[in-house]
């Protein structure tokens, strides 16, 4: 293949100009080499946008206009390894959870972690503990501990730009995962089948890649495994140290060594290759085998997250329409990003509520596949519940008691009429990236309101702002 596969589209709107237009077939060599600015798709407020939702939970001005003068290389550096003192921080925010988590409601812990997304100096760490959290899917809903929840979301956290391989490993023994899948014992005499089956489904080779064999030998490695009072406990008496069949290979295998089988089988790292596209790139484009395997080999052997997002971040292929508005906002997207935008803090005990009313009860994914995502998102009744929070948030009033406040943001930014503090709100929101007569729709017919008007300033900069993130381009990421 050649580049003479991909067609540069004519520029149409503000911000989609500057996105690369890509027919099939894609070339490999094309699409993960380091996008570079030029003349035909020069950096722009568009991009820097989409770094900033797709990376982080969106950004505010400030970080928009810094984006603008340093360019996409040194953002995407900020973005993978920030200067600020990011230990300190968590550990910070370790004690707030470790206060949270003392009853077998997770409900606290919602709270504080959406606190963290907010104030995280690392947003795309939080970014990467909510992609695993999706990923295993542990729900507090079988767990039925807060502070197991927390502990094993803390272990999402600590290894999530880190390598899948030392994860998985800590994975199959934690607490909370045994008992989401139904693992609390699994004897000598009765092996019990639930991890090993979500071990090889789910969060390895994916649906339908071994038989039940397969499953019966694994669950046989992992006897002897119980947990009790909250602790994982090991039992020698329980484990069958005999001879078994998986995947192929045969031995006297150990609940750690059908991770490693499960580790070095080809269709792990592709699975997981694929999931990290959908997160980063596009769930509406499904990659054809040859764009995933130069992915694959950035994993590597050593299945190194961090280098493959760093992969992708950069690429032409993330800087192209391939990407671009191809994945709908979950619920904590949806909100963060507005709440980003206009550096309010809220009470994020309303918050986590709402969202929950939304679809995103955060741990507690509604199955072991976690939550479905894109489309899924959007329906009659979510999407009203959406517009919803969007006028609880911007209101002024009510249960998050006016803590947005876009007017005095617009002025801060010395925008002091309704005509200048609206395109504002455009440019923060969605990179003034829209059809042309629906940008002029909402411009047109603004009174002519100078900041000397409070009350009037502030109710039509509200109604402004939440006519944009109302629209159908604020809930694409």
């Amino acid at each position: 293949m050649s580049t003479e596969n991909l067609k540069e589209s004519e520029p149409v709107e503000p911000g989609s100009l500057t996105f690369a237009a890509v027919t099939r077939p894609i070339d490999p060599a094309w699409a993960w080499v380091p996008y570079q600015p030029d003349a035909q798709h020069p950096w722009s407020l568009a991009q820097a946008g989409h770094l900033y939702r797709r990376a982080a939970f969106g950004a505010n001005w400030d970080q928009l206009q810094q984006a603008l003068a340093d360019g996409p290389q040194k953002t995407i550096d900020r973005l993978l390894k920030p200067q600020a003192d990011v230990p300190a921080f968590n550990r910070a925010e370790d004690q707030f959870d470790d206060s949270a988590a003392g009853s077998d409601s997770a409900d606290s812990l919602r709270a504080w972690w959406l606190r963290r997304m907010i104030h995280t100096p690392h947003p795309l760490l939080e970014k990467m503990t909510l992609f695993w959290h999706n990923y295993f899917a542990v729900s507090n809903d079988r767990v039925k501990n807060g502070k197991l929840m927390q502990q094993h979301v803390a272990l999402l956290r600590e290894h999530a730009l880190g390598s899948f391989r030392p994860l998985l490993k800590a994975i199959v023994h934690d607490p909370a995962v045994l008992l989401s899948a139904g693992n609390a014992s699994s004897r000598k005499a009765n092996p019990n089948d639930g991890l090993p089956r979500i071990l090889l489904e789910e969060y390895t080779l994916g649906s339908k890649q071994c038989d039940e064999k397969d499953i019966a030998e694994a669950a046989r490695a992992f006897t002897g495994q119980f947990v009790l009072r909250g602790a994982l406990q090991s039992i020698p008496r329980e484990h069958d140290d005999g001879r078994k069949l998986i995947l192929g290979q045969e031995g006297n295998f150990t609940g750690d060594d059908v991770v490693q089988i499960a580790l070095d089988h080809p269709k792990t790292p592709r699975r997981l290759v694929r999931k990290l596209y959908e997160w980063f790139l596009s769930e509406t484009e499904s990659p054809c085998e040859a764009l995933v395997e130069p992915l694959v080999a950035s994993l590597g052997p050593s299945y190194d997250v961090m280098k493959l997002v760093e992969t992708i971040l950069r690429s032409n292929l993330f800087f192209s329409s391939i990407a671009y508005r191809q994945r709908i906002k979950s619920p904590v997207e949806f909100a963060l990003g507005m709440i980003h935008a206009l550096e309010a803090m809220v009470s994020t005990t309303q918050l986590a509520q709402d969202l929950s009313g939304l679809g995103q009860n955060l741990y507690h994914p509604p199955t072991i596949k976690g939550w479905t995502g894109g489309r899924h998102w959007i329906n009659t009744a979510s999407l009203a519940g959406r517009n919803n929070l969007a006028v609880a948030l911007l209101q002024g009033s009510g249960a998050y008691g006016g803590s947005i406040n876009p007017q005095r943001l617009s002025l801060n930014h010395q925008r002091s009429t309704v005509q200048s503090a609206t395109q504002f709100m455009l440019d923060l929101f969605i990179q003034n990236d829209l059809p042309t007569t629906v940008r002029d729709g909402l411009l047109d017919g603004l009174p002519d309101t100078s900041s000397t008007v409070k009350t009037d300033f502030d109710a039509i900069v509200r109604q402004s702002a939440l006519s944009i993130v109302t629209l159908a381009e604020y809930h694409l990421a």
